[in-house]
Parts: C-alpha cells; sequence; structure tokens
C-alpha cells in the first residue's frame, strides 16, 4: 500500500463533493510506493501552495510496469481478448467516468486551474465521448484479403504493436490520457502511462476506475514522477515498442531520440504551435471576434492548438479591434470553482513566470498592450488575458509559442498576404479562417500549412476527426479512425494452395 494519498471536500455552487484516493505508482492494478520511497508536491494554482503530494516513480518503476504489461499481453489481452470484450470492458469505463463525471471535473479544476464548467462540459465530456468512440471500434480492427492468384490465398491481420509507453502533458490531462488510450486499448495494446507531474490527480483516479471496470492486471499502468526520469525510462525502454507523447517540441525531439538509439520504436508527437487566425474582410466581426477570443483565451490559453496570431484584413481592423478588445475584457477571471468564472490560473509557477516573461519581452520590443499585459492579485498564477497590438513579426511574442492568454493582431492587405504570413511559422498544427464567403473560406484553408483547419470556428476538435499538425508540431494522429493506425502492426500472411517448387 502507498504512503501516499488524497482526500478533499470540494464545496462551492457549482459543485459540492468528496473525493479519496491513493496517489502511488499504479502497476498491475495495484497502487505502491515508488521504488525509492520519494514524492512530489502538487501545488494547488489557486493559492500556490501544496495541494497533496503523489509517488516519485524512477526507471525501476517503469521496467517493473513494462513487466506487468507484457505478462497480460501474453495471457489475457491483445490477441488474447477478443474484441468484443475489450469493447465492453471500455464501455464499463466509460459508463463508471459519466457515474464520477463531477469529480473528475473537480478534479482538473482544482489540479489545472481550469474552471470546473468547462472542465465538466468540454474535457471530461470528451474525454467519456473518446473512450466510447473508441469502444465502438475494438471488434472492427479488420485485415484484407488480397487478391493474387488462384494458388495463394494472401491476407492481412492487424495486431496489436505490444507494450506502448504514453506520455502525457499537464493543460488536458484526463482528456489526451483517453485521446492516447481509446485507440490503444481498441487495438489490443497495454500500456504504461506517465501523467504530467505537474497535473496528475485526474489520471491517478481513472486508475481506480479502471481497476473497478475490469480490466485485467497490467493491462494498464501508470508511473507517476519527472520527465527527465520517467519520461526517459518510458522513450529509452527496450520493452516498449511505441511511445506517444504530447508536450513540447524540444521534448519532442528527445523522444525521438530516445526512441532511434533503443529499439527504433515507433513514436506519434503531438507537440507545439502557434497558429494564425485569419479574420477576412467579409467576415461576421460579431462572430469572429467571439471566436478568436476562446481560440486564444480558453483554458488561460495553455492550447497547442490555439490561435494566437491573429490576423486581420486592414479594411476592417479598427473595426475588429473595438468588438475583439471589448470581448476580451468581459471575459471573468477567478477561483475556478465560481459560478460565472471563464478564466482562471495557470498551471504552475514555473508556467506563470514563463508566460509573464514573454509579455515583458513584447513591452520592451515595442508592442502596443491593448489589454491586460499584468498579474492578477497577489497569490496563486492568475494572469490577465493580454492582447497586444502594433506588433512585428520578428518579435518573441509573434514568433514563439507562450502557451498562455496571449494574443497578437497584425493586418494583412489581401487573401494572399494573409497565407503567406499564417504560414509564416515553424509549426504546423492548426489554422482558422473567417469569412461568410465559403468558396474563399475553403479555398484559404486548402492552402495553410497545417493539419488542422477551422472555418468560422476556432478550437473544435471532435473525436471521431483527426488531430494532428506538420513540420514543428508533430508525427502522427490523434483521434479518428487515423489514430488507430499508430497502434496496429501489419502482418501479411501468404498460404499456398497449389504453387509447386522443384529443386534439384
Amino acid at each position: 500500500m502507498p504512503g501516499t494519498s488524497f482526500s478533499y471536500d470540494f464545496s462551492s455552487k457549482v459543485y459540492t463533493g468528496k473525493t479519496s484516493f491513493k496517489t502511488g505508482v499504479f502497476i498491475n492494478n495495484e497502487f505502491r510506493d515508488g521504488s525509492e520511497g520519494t514524492t512530489i508536491d502538487i501545488m494547488n494554482p489557486v493559492t500556490g501552495g501544496v495541494l497533496t503530494k503523489i509517488s516519485e516513480g524512477t526507471a525501476q518503476d517503469v521496467d517493473t510496469a513494462v513487466q506487468a504489461a507484457k505478462a497480460a499481453l501474453a495471457t489475457t489481452w491483445g490477441l488474447k481478448c477478443p474484441g468484443a470484450k475489450r469493447s465492453l470492458l471500455m464501455n464499463k469505463l466509460a459508463n463508471l467516468m459519466e457515474e464520477h463525471h463531477d469529480e473528475l471535473s473537480a478534479l482538473e479544476a482544482v489540479d489545472v486551474g481550469k474552471t470546473f464548467n468547462w472542465a465538466k462540459n468540454a474535457d471530461v465530456a470528451a474525454a467519456i465521448a473518446t473512450i466510447r468512440y473508441y469502444a465502438g471500434w475494438a471488434d472492427k480492427i479488420l485485415g484484407q484479403v488480397i487478391e493474387t492468384t488462384e494458388a495463394k490465398l494472401a491476407y492481412t491481420r492487424h495486431e496489436p504493436i505490444g507494450v506502448v509507453g504514453q506520455i502525457l502533458p499537464w493543460n488536458f490531462p484526463l482528456l489526451i490520457m483517453c485521446w492516447k488510450l481509446g485507440p490503444a486499448l481498441a487495438t489490443g495494446n497495454t500500456a504504461v502511462i506517465k501523467p504530467a507531474e505537474v497535473a496528475p490527480l485526474s489520471c491517478i483516479r481513472m486508475c481506480e476506475l479502471i481497476v473497478e471496470a475490469g480490466f485485467p492486471a497490467g493491462v494498464v499502468n501508470m508511473v507517476t514522477g519527472y520527465g527527465h526520469t520517467v519520461g526517459t525510462a518510458i522513450t529509452a525502454h527496450n520493452g516498449i515498442e511505441m511511445v506517444s507523447f504530447t508536450g513540447s517540441t524540444f521534448t519532442g525531439g528527445k523522444v525521438m531520440e530516445n526512441a532511434a538509439n533503443s529499439n527504433i520504436k515507433d513514436v506519434t508527437l503531438e507537440l507545439g504551435g502557434k497558429g494564425p487566425c485569419i479574420v477576412l474582410e467579409d467576415a461576421d466581426i460579431d462572430k469572429a471576434a467571439n471566436w478568436a477570443a476562446f481560440g486564444v483565451f480558453w483554458s488561460q490559453g495553455q492550447v497547442c492548438c490555439a490561435g494566437s496570431r491573429i490576423f486581420v484584413q486592414e479594411s476592417i481592423y479598427e473595426k475588429f479591434i473595438a468588438r475583439f478588445t471589448q470581448v476580451v475584457r468581459s471575459i471573468k477571471a477567478g477561483d475556478p470553482f465560481g459560478e460565472s468564472i471563464w478564466h482562471g490560473p495557470q498551471a504552475s509557477q514555473q508556467h506563470f513566470d514563463r508566460i509573464m516573461g514573454y509579455i515583458q519581452s513584447g513591452k520592451d520590443e515595442g508592442a502596443t498592450v491593448a489589454v491586460g499585459g499584468n498579474r492578477i492579485g497577489t497569490e496563486g498564477y492568475f494572469i490577465e488575458p493580454t492582447v497586444f497590438t502594433d506588433v512585428n513579426p520578428d518579435m518573441r511574442v509573434v514568433k514563439e509559442e507562450i502557451f498562455g492568454p496571449v494574443a497578437v493582431v497584425l493586418k494583412f492587405k489581401d487573401q494572399a498576404d494573409a497565407i503567406r504570413q499564417g504560414n509564416d511559422t515553424e509549426y504546423g498544427l492548426s489554422a482558422a479562417i473567417f469569412s461568410e464567403n465559403i468558396t474563399k473560406a475553403i479555398e484559404t484553408a486548402h492552402q495553410m500549412q497545417a493539419g488542422m483547419t477551422f472555418i468560422n470556428c476556432n478550437v473544435s476538435p471532435e473525436c471521431q476527426v483527426p488531430f494532428g499538425g506538420i513540420k514543428k508540431s508533430g508525427i502522427g494522429r490523434e483521434l479518428g479512425e487515423y489514430a488507430l493506425r499508430s497502434y496496429y502492426t501489419v502482418k501479411a500472411v501468404h498460404v499456398n494452395l497449389g504453387l509447386e517448387m522443384n529443386i534439384g
């Protein structure tokens, strides 16, 4: 039994309830202390104080988890467990998530700092939908029969890769866990998961629900710990055949390096972004201003596909700025459990400091602060939604991913200029286009160098639709049928029905 646990009484107008669960390393359906018995402090982003402690896992714990995952794959999961049974267990898990919907939402709010209402209606709701979606795929992992000659039967099997490593970010812990775990389980893989040490609580709680749903021991394992120890151990372990990572572009490069230098494991990477949001002169300005604000300030701007570079056609620039800044000023910040709160604190002190550093650089480089630009209050990690105008492409706030509530607004002359400026980035995750001329909007969307484009909306992914980027925004896709391809191998089988071979 682990020595760490988390108990909390939630008491607010939006949610009242209690939670209590172990916070150890989770291996073989059991919680335990990390091999060295050390712990990590989890901070409260509202106050800046310690919220709880979790066990600190090590490379030895990762190895133990891999052995458990291998044993499950050989006995109770993978090809030993029919897809229909995997589907049943996944649907049971989704049902349990529904039963604990508010509790999971409260954990996201208290741990990450996002508002309870957004966590409930977006993050957790989408996480449940994702598990249900992939439960539907579990008995539909199909190969092909391929015509060659009458003397041969040739077919393919889509088989699980084996033990997969999954490294989660801190901005959407539960949701991204389900984005990765859903297709992995549906295709019959076992998993070793590392949640972010900044915000792991909802993911740890999910482990208890996985046991309650009836998953065999060893199918899902979770090793809490730091990236430089647990993350490195997962990416370099020769018993792990594939790694899925969501996080920074820099760390994604390290993941690829470790994967190549170990057993040349497959990787999927969902990395950074600096998405363009293009507002053409025929756009509905009110619609564009509201969606643009949502696209950069939702979840405190801690969204990889945020449309943080807003490009507005010269002829409507002043009108757009007036409405956009009005919308941004109306955003209400405060305690994530407040009734009408839209904007909570950043997730950590380190990230708070990083964002404030970018805001200062924008000021120092001569940009105009149209809205915000300051810390809110004196405790916790609150930052005002911030809008910079009078910027140029060489400023850090324009070029680099801030991953916070900071928008930059630039002008463009015509459609070609918007496309050129929008594509002038090392990232390629997402783009948004606003125009009442749907032909022009689609034409623009098709020319954007991005894995995803949104037309007359922003940052609104669906579990049925692939999610991912190009350039330095990553490799591979989450979500939809496309995500399944990352979690199975294709085996070709040739059966002789009449071929003859005579030698000598």
